[in-house]
């Protein structure tokens, strides 16, 4: 059934494209532009038909969000009078987006450490090395006007996405060191990314460390968090169990008098900023332990639940694609081009020299692509969630809704093409033992 629905899809596009050029050549609004969004969204569910495309289904859904933002961003800024770039709103659909990646992830992710120790210090040194710099490069030569350039230097100074580990699944190369620089980039991320910004994009625009480094805490570490809750209750003893309902009373409790009371007292008890900061970062902490416990249980009932939640988090990157799009259409008609030729080479450069220093190294081939793919894939909804934290999307998030798509298109080929060739060097390997 689905697969003759995709079938009809793939008709509509076709039906919209023949629209789509009728309407260009008699400039005709009415025709081209609905034309134009039918045509994304038709082939987006249609390339699920065909075999050789159907991997790049999310990446069509990308694209479909930049072509609707750019068609109809009124559409996308306001329903009514509720502001789609609410900030509030933004942390949290990339809170879920986050919370869907880190499902992925497990606590027995981090024991890859003990086993890739000089691959993972490798990983992380080129990753916040080369691409921010990369990304500083783009911004001298290409002359982006200075909040949009913050961004270019912002997506290259965020931690590697668990797009990274998708791909060096595909590509067949190291799965465990994949896993283990990701989960250590992500932790140390809060620290990293400011500091970077700081350095190299202070002088674009302000950057208040502290309060970087705890959106990015927000972000990130707590979903992440709330999701490796869920997978210790999956494997949890009776005496932890007991122990995660202890620490879920005292979680309740102390959300339970913030909201009576407790909070106004702290207000007025703690003068300066970081204090009550620190209370705030303790009380995401405590409600994403509680999210965790009971996102657990709702699994028990829904059985494919984690399955699922991927595809949440393919929603809201859709979802602050969209709206990061329109925010920022008069800025991409101007350097759209220029934005999406500053994506191709500094994801290129994330990988050559990803893989490069790594041989040079002296990783073997299967870690070296491993890095390049962790040195070139960045986590775009991390960068997005600072930009919508900083009231700034439409400009600082310009570059993570150009360079994602890009990022998942030329990863997908290149893990392709690796995967033929360490195909070919499993065959040589048994014809020589």
């Amino acid at each position: 059934m689905m697969y003759q629905f995709r079938r009809l899809c793939l008709l509509i596009s076709i039906l919209a494209g023949i629209a789509l050029v009728i309407g260009g050549f008699t400039g005709n609004l009415h025709i081209w532009q609905p034309a134009a969004v039918t045509l994304a969204v038709s082939l987006a569910i249609g390339i699920g038909a065909l075999e050789s495309l159907k991997n790049y289904q999310y990446t069509a859904w990308i694209i479909t969000a930049v072509v609707a933002g750019m068609i109809y961003p009124i559409a996308f800024l306001k329903w009514g009078s509720f502001d789609l770039r609410n900030k509030w709103l933004i942390l949290v659909v990339v809170q879920f987006v986050m919370f869907g990646m880190g499902i992925q992830m497990g606590l027995k992710d981090f024991a890859g450490l003990a086993s890739s120790g000089k691959g993972v210090i490798i990983g992380l040194l080129c990753h916040f090395s080369i691409m921010p710099l990369m990304g500083l490069l783009l911004v001298k030569v290409f002359h982006f006007e200075t909040e949009i350039a913050a961004g270019i230097i912002l997506i290259g100074s965020c931690s590697s996405g668990l797009a990274s580990n998708v791909m060096v699944y595909i590509a067949r190369a190291n799965l465990v060191l994949s896993v283990a620089v990701t989960a250590i980039a992500t932790l140390i991320a809060p620290f990293m990314t400011p500091l970077l910004m700081k350095l190299l994009a202070g002088t674009l625009i302000e950057i208040k460390f502290f309060n970087m480094m705890l959106e990015i805490i927000k972000i990130v570490i707590v979903p992440i968090g709330a999701a490796l809750v869920h997978d210790y209750l999956k494997r949890a003893t009776p005496k932890g169990i007991s122990t995660i309902k202890i620490i879920s009373i005292a979680c309740v409790i102390w959300l339970g008098a913030l909201y009576f009371g407790l909070w106004a007292t702290l207000e007025q008890t703690f003068v300066n900023q970081e204090a009550m900061a620190s209370v705030e970062i303790f009380s995401f902490f405590t409600g994403a332990f509680l999210v965790g416990v009971i996102y657990h249980l709702i699994t028990l009932k829904i059985k494919n639940l984690d399955d699922i939640m991927p595809y949440i988090s393919m929603f809201g990157i859709v979802y602050f694609t969209t709206v990061t799009t329109a925010a920022g259409r008069e800025n991409l008609m101007k350097v759209g081009f220029l934005l999406f030729l500053a994506s191709v080479i500094h994801n290129g450069a994330g990988y050559l020299f990803g893989y490069i220093l790594s041989r040079v190294f002296g990783l073997d081939k299967k870690s070296s692509r491993t890095v390049a793919f962790e040195v070139g894939l960045q986590n775009g909804g991390m960068a997005s969630g600072l930009a919508g934290s900083m009231g700034k999307l439409g400009t600082v998030g310009l570059a993570a809704a150009v360079f994602s798509p890009w990022m998942n298109i030329s990863g997908s080929i290149l893990a392709n093409y690796w995967r033929k060739q360490a195909l070919k060097e499993e065959e040589n390997e048994q014809k020589n033992s």
